[in-house]
C-alpha cells in the first residue's frame, strides 16, 4: 500500500474546540457516522492498539451490514485514531478493505476534521468510490460538523 494513492478523503472546519471533537467522535458515534436516514450501532470500542472496533449499520428498508469488525492500530487521544479491517481482535487476518484515519488539528479558534480511508489497491479505491463514499462520507462528516457545532453552543 503506497498510502495516498489509493486514498480517499474528506475534510471540513469545525467551529469548535478539538477536545469536544474528541469527545464527540468517542461519546456520540450513533448520531453521526453514517449518512442518515441510516443509522449507526456501536458494537465494540475498546479504544487502544489491538481492541475490537466493531459498527453495525442499518438502513431505512430494513438494510443491514452485518458487523464491521476490525481493530484499533492507534489511539491518540485528541488528535487521532488509525483502524483498520485487516484484521479482527487476536490480530487474526481478514480480507481487507480499507485502513480509516481519523485526525482532529488546531486550526483558528475551531478544529479541522479530517477522515481518510486508504485501500490496499486500486481496485478496491474504486470499488468504494462506486458505493457512493461521495457523497456519504461527505454526509457524514458533515453531520459530525453540525452536531459538535451545535454541542459547542450548548455548553
Amino acid at each position: 500500500m503506497s498510502g495516498a494513492e489509493h486514498e480517499l478523503s474528506v475534510t471540513a472546519y469545525v467551529a469548535a474546540p478539538r477536545d469536544l471533537c474528541w469527545r464527540v467522535w468517542t461519546e456520540r458515534k450513533a448520531d453521526w457516522f453514517c449518512p442518515k436516514p441510516w443509522r449507526a450501532e456501536v458494537i465494540a470500542e475498546d479504544m487502544r492498539a489491538g481492541g475490537r472496533s466493531a459498527v453495525q449499520m442499518f438502513g431505512p428498508d430494513g438494510e443491514d451490514t452485518g458487523p464491521m469488525e476490525g481493530v484499533f492500530l492507534e489511539v491518540v487521544p485528541g488528535e487521532r485514531v488509525v483502524t483498520t479491517d485487516a484484521y479482527r481482535v487476536g490480530w487474526l487476518p481478514q480480507t481487507p478493505f480499507l485502513t480509516a484515519i481519523w485526525s482532529f488539528a488546531d486550526e483558528g479558534e475551531g478544529t479541522r476534521f479530517t477522515a481518510t480511508a486508504r485501500h490496499w489497491d486500486a481496485e478496491a479505491k474504486q470499488r468504494h468510490l462506486e458505493m457512493g463514499f461521495h457523497p456519504g462520507w461527505d454526509q457524514m462528516i458533515a453531520q459530525f460538523k453540525a452536531l459538535a457545532e451545535s454541542v459547542a453552543v450548548a455548553a
